[in-house]
């Protein structure tokens, strides 16, 4: 190793270990692809009470991560003729049935992979079954329709898993099964699992939620997942390290590697649906999110399990990529955040800023105001006569009903308007600090909904009806 690289190594290692202390995440593992060479630095430990060193080896659970995965082994298919991606979902799953019977004929699969099926977020209970996605697709017309197929973005675990479902149909084997021919076993994964049984005779990091003391606590179960154990896989099922997660990424910087053709892997990175001001990014490609950084362009996806985070960050056009892995909940999104703005700004010199809201004003608060939900959560968005605040929360019939520790809630934070049409917001403090997103209107000018994460939570409280005469964008003050 080179002096130059001894110092990128203590680098990195030193800004890990001072962000981890920072944000008090037990153990957390990051990895930096950087001019053709892997930077790695682990800190902290895998458990609290049974503690392990972390190390680059250490598995996490990725949650949403797992997408990736499942739309490339999609893409596969689609190079090889077996699946059309503008094809309705039914020719390959003829037993869906949903809420809307013209949705479900009309569903194509490109709309599962870029989230605009029109699928509400997840919440299929399959706990009484055998959790399987045959069973959870035959659960699928208890799931809310909320807009139609093509109509616009919004991020729904179901439909990744309704997309598994077409790969088990496709291929005649179990989705885990043909996910590793497919994709992990041709790349060289070879520490990326769905089954708890391969996972639990390796180092594995446990997630922690805080208490209500403020205790952080290891999460219980280790991998919780909302629609059963196999149900959700293709949504969030993998558990990996953060140097397979970086072998990953070097896949998708190259040409396909004899698993897909160059033409089709450059395919997922290329915008297929426009996003409005959302965190996860100005577009999605075909899973990826596509976010332009600084005048450069990103392509990554993150992830959430119980009490760990994860976020996966490429840059193409510098050969570029960075892993964070972290076993905290809420503080492990914060703590990735950090590391990829650190590493975009210290090796490529890219700066990543959360931008500025307008000054506070009343009215256009009141206007905001009120309850919005998905199937799982609640939001909660108020004024107070000086700012506005968002809360958000798991349901609580979900709590009371689920054995599962959850995480904890997201108490009231601050959040601000951004200046352009008035709709569009981010909020400045809190463990969603940095998330931005927009409110939806009717043709009346009320206000119906609200995008956060990527996620559209309908309104359930009566809201106000603006005069047609005063658009949003008007109502800011002059120079805002």
């Amino acid at each position: 190793m080179s002096q130059e690289q001894q110092e990128q190594q203590e680098q990195l290692a030193a800004f890990v270990a001072s962000t981890a202390e920072k944000f008090g995440v037990p153990g957390v593992s990051v990895g930096v692809l950087t001019g053709g060479r892997e930077i790695y630095a682990s800190h902290g430990v895998t458990h609290v009470d049974n503690p392990l060193p972390v190390d680059e080896e250490t598995l996490f659970h990725v949650g949403s991560v797992t997408k990736t995965f499942t739309s490339t082994a999609l893409m596969r298919l689609v190079a090889e003729g077996k699946v059309e991606l503008d094809a309705p979902v039914r020719r390959y799953v003829p037993e869906l049935e949903l809420a809307d019977e013209r949705s479900a004929e009309t569903i194509t699969v490109l709309n599962l992979l870029n989230h605009t099926a029109g699928l509400d977020w997840n919440l299929i209970d399959t706990d009484a079954g055998n959790g399987s996605l045959a069973e959870f697709v035959a659960k699928m017309s208890e799931l809310p329709v909320i807009a139609p197929p093509g109509a616009r973005a919004s991020y729904s675990q179901a439909g990744y898993n309704l997309a598994g479902r077409v790969i088990e149909k496709v291929t005649g084997l179990p989705f885990e099964k043909a996910v590793a021919a497919l994709v992990l076993e041709p790349v060289g994964l070879t520490r990326t699992f769905f089954d708890i049984d391969e996972i639990m005779i390796r180092r594995f990091a446990v997630g922690h939620n805080r208490d209500e003391d403020g205790v952080l606590r290891p999460a219980r179960p280790w991998r919780a997942n909302p629609s059963g154990a196999l149900g959700n896989n293709p949504g969030g099922g993998i558990a990996t390290s953060v140097g397979d997660l970086l072998r990953w990424a070097r896949f998708h910087l190259g040409t396909g590697d004899g698993v897909l053709p160059a033409r089709a892997l450059h395919r997922m990175q290329e915008p297929t649906v426009t996003l409005r001001a959302s965190t996860l990014g100005d577009a999605f490609g075909i899973c990826w999110f596509l976010r332009a950084v600084d005048g450069v362009d990103t392509v990554g996806h993150g992830g959430s399990g119980n009490g760990q985070f994860a976020d996966l960050l490429i840059v193409p056009e510098h050969d570029f990529a960075v892993v964070s892995l972290a076993n905290a909940g809420p503080e492990g999104y914060p703590f990735n955040q950090s590391v990829v703005r650190w590493a975009l700004e210290h090796y490529l010199g890219v700066v990543d800023k959360d931008p500025q809201p307008v000054p506070f004003e009343e009215a256009r608060a009141r206007e905001v105001a009120g309850r919005y939900e998905i199937d799982a959560m609640n939001l909660h968005i108020a004024v107070d006569g000086t700012r506005l605040t968002l809360a958000a929360e798991i349901k609580p019939e979900i709590r009371e009903a689920s054995d599962a520790d959850m995480p904890p809630d997201y108490a009231p934070a601050g959040m601000g308007f951004l200046p352009g049409d008035g709709d569009e917001y981010v909020v400045t403090e809190g463990g969603l600090k940095g998330q931005r997103g927009y409110f939806t209107r009717d043709a009346h000018g009320v206000v119906t909904g609200v995008d956060l994460a990527g996620r559209l939570f309908n309104r359930t409280t009566p809201a106000i009806r603006t005069s047609p005469a005063i658009r949003p964008s008007e109502a800011i003050p002059s120079g805002s």
